[in-house]
């Protein structure tokens, strides 16, 4: 077993993830994981980064499927006996413009950046070594959509108590309540990507609750984070920073010194504490 620090990168072949391994790789003092679903893509990624003269690791990783996530826990439990740094990155969004119904860009949406990045912690988050750092990537728009949310739901996402299967809950109800299209009387707003990003702001912060009550020895960090609007296929090209600027929160985030007690269970953007 090899006893060199670890770092994971989820949905990191391009974008901001691929510019998170970057920085990583410069900076982490270890081996540090390129993951995507394609390993056509990421191996292609790695070479990109090899030109570089940065020495990245490849291992698959599908968000949406549990045997694959099963099998890089798996892997990451036998080589290095745990994770020192995990990065859960992967997530998609529709294009403003796409015609594809909402209820089904509600569900495939919330699979994928809820229930994909929810069945990764579940799996990844007991091999967390002590000291080691997570950095769940949400978005701004988690607390745009918040604020669009009726004042019974945003006092539910705002809860100092609510648990992880309320919130699997109402990530659900959500998707229910499209299919039937009552989801604006029901107090959602009109956006999936920004409820599934809720759902991952809020899931950090029951997540960094539970590592208080069951871990506090560790000294384990895990917050949520925006990396702001970034140029990468997602936002398109009219975002204001780079992937590498992008890529500094999170950054910042995964390398928080053993020393630090802070910031825990926090919604960062711009290497700031924003209120949630």
């Amino acid at each position: 077993m090899s006893s060199v620090p670890v770092a994971v990168v989820t949905g990191s072949n391009k974008g901001v993830g691929l510019a998170i391994v970057r920085a990583l790789c410069k900076q982490f003092p270890g081996d540090v994981y390129l993951t995507s679903r394609d390993p056509g893509r990421g191996q292609a990624a790695v070479a990109q980064l090899q030109q570089e003269g940065l020495r990245p690791l490849f291992h698959q990783l599908d968000i949406d499927d549990l045997q694959s996530i099963r099998a890089l826990r798996d892997f990451l439990k036998e080589k290095y006996g745990g994770i020192n740094v995990l990065v859960n990155n992967a997530g998609i969004a529709f294009k403003v413009n796409d015609t594809t119904p909402f209820a089904v860009q509600a569900e495939v949406t919330l699979k994928t950046n809820f229930f994909g990045t929810r069945n990764v912690s579940t799996e990844l988050l007991p091999l967390m070594k002590p000291y080691g750092r997570v950095v769940n990537v949400s978005s701004m728009q988690s607390s745009l959509a918040l604020g669009r949310c009726s004042q019974e739901l945003q006092q539910k996402f705002r809860s100092d108590t609510i648990t992880e299967d309320e919130l699997v809950q109402l990530m659900t109800k959500f998707v229910e309540d499209t299919k039937k299209n009552v989801h604006e009387k029901e107090g959602w707003p009109n956006t999936a990507y920004g409820v599934s990003k809720i759902g991952v702001t809020v899931l950090s912060r029951i997540q960094a609750r539970l590592l208080n009550e069951q871990r506090k020895g560790d000294h384990i960090l895990l917050n949520a984070c925006c990396p702001g609007w970034v140029r990468t296929d997602m936002a398109g090209p009219k975002a204001t920073k780079s992937p590498d600027e992008g890529a500094e929160t999170p950054v910042y985030l995964a390398l928080l010194p053993s020393s630090a007690d802070a910031p825990h269970g926090q919604f960062v953007s711009d290497k700031t504490v924003k209120p949630w």
